[in-house]
């Protein structure tokens, strides 16, 4: 996985989030690059076309260098366009990932072991990873805009902008691997509407007014109230379920797991692959329960944990990313506008709680 010396795992070390330090910092230089690009590049079409003679000038071969040099000013313009929203988009995901990875660094959930990850190496790598090999010599990147860009033609600029985008094109891949992780995490509301029933663990058992282990989260709400999906993941099990009734069962993948209970009706099918918060099933009173209400588990290698554990640290890095993610997205626009402004000047032409309480 890219970025193992910054990466922190969860889940008997097997579900990671990058630190996103290195990566983002990688941003921030593409963003700056882009504008110095847009500026060299202004520079040195201003010198190319000011060699070429104006249209009116004598002879069509003046007339048809004219004409070259402006395609040439168009299309290195379009091409730093292009790269403004990616660089955009790329600084607020970044750091969307990068708020939610410190929540899990400052407050990592119970029944999940966090451990520094270890640099990847071929000793430490196992015979059965499928990621393929990868290796070689760990050298600084090579800078896509030097010095001398201001005094290159139009044709240099362009090979510029293709690095640039290539460089792009590579964060996005590694900043992709580390959202599908984040898609896969359980700790989505998984009702839209409801109340906390009984918590997580020992509690007087509603039927036999003994104490008994509650291995999940009970949300009371009105029967046919959507049952979303905690995260992305591939359905398991959707059926009877003893003690549980009509229950949905979702595979997140790195040993996590959510259960959802006493459904009055289901609306998946084993193999299905779902999205966070999308409906699976709607709330009932099937199994052993006293009235509508979703049993709700997040399971971690074969073991129930508490699932509230899960949804308060997923609220509270919703509640904080809003602002993370207008943070990071001021170098892709503040570079994306100088981008565009040097670029369009060189040009001449400018250029996103129910009733009472139920127990199962």
């Amino acid at each position: 996985m890219p970025w193992s010396s910054s990466v922190d795992e969860l889940s008997s070390g097997e579900t990671r989030f990058v630190t996103h330090r290195a990566a983002r910092r990688t941003v921030i230089v593409a963003a700056c690059a882009a504008a110095s690009l847009a500026l060299a590049g202004g520079v040195a079409i201003g010198r190319y076309s000011g060699m070429a003679p104006a249209p009116s000038g004598p002879g069509p071969a003046g007339a048809a260098t004219h004409h070259y040099v402006v395609g040439e000013i168009g299309r290195v313009n379009a091409s730093i366009a292009l790269l403004d929203p990616r660089i955009e988009r790329l600084a607020a995901q970044i750091a969307d990932l990068r708020q939610f990875d410190q929540r899990l660094r400052a407050q990592p959930p119970r029944g999940a072991a966090m451990a520094p990850a270890a640099p990847a190496t071929p000793a430490a790598r196992s015979g059965d990873d499928d990621d393929g090999g990868e290796g070689g010599p760990a050298l600084a990147p090579r800078r896509c805009v030097e010095a001398s860009a201001a005094r290159a033609n139009a044709h240099a600029i362009n090979s510029e902008v293709d690095c640039m985008a290539a460089t792009l094109t590579a964060l996005e891949q590694a900043v992709a691997q580390h959202e599908a992780a984040w898609d896969g995490f359980p700790g989505r509301r998984p009702t839209g509407a409801g109340r906390p029933g009984s918590p997580f663990g020992n509690r007087i058992d509603p039927f036999t007014k003994r104490l008994s282990f509650h291995p999940g989260l009970d949300i009371v709400a009105p029967t046919g109230t959507p049952i979303l999906a905690a995260a992305g993941g591939r359905v398991i099990f959707a059926g009877q379920k003893a003690g549980y009734g009509n229950a949905v069962e979702i595979d997140h993948g790195n040993g996590f797991v959510t259960r959802y209970g006493h459904a009055s009706k289901i609306d998946v099918r084993v193999g299905q692959i779902v999205l966070p918060r999308e409906p699976v099933a709607e709330v009932g009173s099937t199994g052993r329960s006293t009235g509508p209400h979703l049993h709700f588990e997040v399971i971690v290698k074969g073991t129930q944990v508490d699932p509230d554990d899960y949804l308060a640290l997923f609220s509270a890095y919703r509640a904080g990313s809003a602002a993370d993610g207008a943070a990071g997205n001021i170098a892709g626009n503040v570079a994306g506008r100088a981008a565009g402004s040097a670029a369009g000047s060189a040009a001449g032409s400018g250029t996103r709680n129910g009733g009472g309480r139920s127990h199962g």
